[in-house]
């Protein structure tokens, strides 16, 4: 392969399948993935209603037995419903890694992965780990070469996002609910929303906006214990009367929500908070301001185009500069399954290797999602873990020729060092070890 086309593979995919072919037109093999469709199958996996359909049977087994799970007997019930919920959700984080290692649009899959880190839920209660899966499939995977308003709304309607930042317990002070039974405003997902996901505090939003803009967000919640379960809006919860948001009038009701979002996502704050994670992504860790400046423009030119921003990556010089980005434990574990040319149904345990590596899938410990710079990846204690994993994975896989794997992988990237120590190694577990643990493997 040439230095193009093993960049276009580091950098823009997830490495290498030995199974896949190595593209002769690197440039036009990346854009086919942004026209294409996500080919990625839903295997049979449940959508959201299907999914709070599993959750509604376990809680209404703990209500009806009154279970606390502390040492006490669980009848068989039970204990069924909790153990199909529990393979659900491992079936998720699962498939998720599965589809990584074997996909042949490996480009778009790291667009899918950037943004569900960009609008990170995490598992940390049952109505998220029932719902992530089908979050990222129904309001990410559809919308990474759309438009980023139909994302933003995608998300912030979903039961995944509206329950891990507990938006459905929050109440319009004044509303009939809050009222009635003076339950109050939730800010979470209000506060990240205008932080994280769209305009940054670079665009001097106030605590008074917040405030305000979890107002217009109240009544946004989730009905799962009844049919049809989903997102639902409660007027009943939503707070009365219109609201000032960075200097804008915003109506009442669900459609005061509908207009707020729309004009977030395509304020020029948030352009400029997008293109400089794309380019910290795909390009350096300090994102060149020019190549900044270039992917903002694209994003306001287009009203939020991102197929038009992810073409307009491949278009930047700097992104076919040599390899300088660390891979994540989760892109590192990945690449290391798809340079083995690793059959995942295999590895049933793939959502613990990275876990054990310090980046579960769904596991993001706060909404910020996962870091994107080095120095975040590259402790001294986080690299020994990285050798130990790839000692341990190439004792399984020691039948495979550690130099030709190496060349095949790697292509020019491989260095002429790299190249004898692996030549010279003591056994092939050993070469493959040094092939998973060498610089030119951990950087995309």
């Amino acid at each position: 392969m040439d230095i193009t086309a093993a960049i276009a593979l580091q950098r823009f995919g997830l490495g290498h399948r030995r199974d896949q072919p190595i593209p002769d037109r690197p440039e036009a093999w990346l854009r086919a993935q942004l026209l294409n469709p996500d080919p990625t199958p839903d295997a049979g996996l449940p959508n959201t209603e299907q999914a709070l359909g599993l959750l509604a049977a376990v809680v209404a087994e703990q209500h009806e037995n009154a279970l606390t799970y502390h040492g006490e007997t669980v009848p068989e019930t039970a204990r069924q419903a909790l153990k199909a919920f529990q393979r659900h959700s491992h079936a998720e984080q699962q498939a998720l890694m599965v589809n990584a290692i074997t996909t042949d649009a490996p480009f778009r899959e790291r667009l899918v992965w950037f943004w569900a880190n960009h609008f990170t839920v995490a598992t940390k209660t049952r109505p998220t780990a029932a719902t992530a899966g089908p979050y990222v499939r129904e309001a990410i995977r559809p919308h990474v070469t759309g438009k980023f308003s139909d994302m933003v709304l995608a998300v912030m309607r979903h039961p995944c996002m509206l329950q891990y930042l507990d938006q459905a317990a929050s109440v319009g002070p004044n509303s009939r609910i809050g009222a009635r039974r003076g339950k109050g405003l939730n800010e979470n997902l209000a506060r990240e929303c205008l932080e994280l996901h769209t305009v940054s505090p670079a665009s001097g939003y106030t605590q008074a906006d917040v405030t305000n803009f979890a107002k217009i967000l109240t009544g946004w919640s989730v009905q799962s214990k009844q049919e049809p379960r989903g997102f639902v809006f409660k007027p009943d919860a939503h707070e009365p009367g219109t609201q000032q948001v960075m200097g804008r009038t915003w109506p009442e009701g669900e459609a005061g929500g509908v207009a707020i979002l729309a004009w977030l996502a395509t304020h020029p704050a948030t352009y400029h908070h997008l293109a400089v994670k794309l380019v910290r992504h795909f390009v350096a860790d300090d994102p060149p301001p020019a190549d900044v400046a270039l992917i903002e423009d694209i994003l306001r030119n287009t009203q939020g185009d991102l197929g038009a921003a992810a073409d307009a990556i491949i278009g930047l010089k700097s992104a076919w500069q040599p390899l300088t980005k660390l891979r994540t434990p989760q892109d590192y574990v990945i690449a290391v399954m798809r340079a083995a040319g690793a059959q995942p149904h295999y590895e049933p345990h793939l959502p613990t290797l990275v876990e054990g590596l310090g980046q579960g899938v769904f596991k993001a410990p706060f909404p910020i999602g996962w870091p994107d710079r080095a120095a975040d990846w590259s402790s001294p204690e986080a690299i020994l873990q990285r050798v130990d994993f790839a000692y341990q994975f190439a004792g399984r896989i020691n039948d495979q020729d550690p130099v030709a794997l190496a060349e095949t992988t790697l292509g020019p990237l491989l260095t002429a060092d790299t190249l004898a120590q692996i030549k010279g190694a003591g056994s092939r577990q050993d070469g493959l070890t040094l092939l998973f643990a060498c610089p030119e493997f951990q950087r995309r």
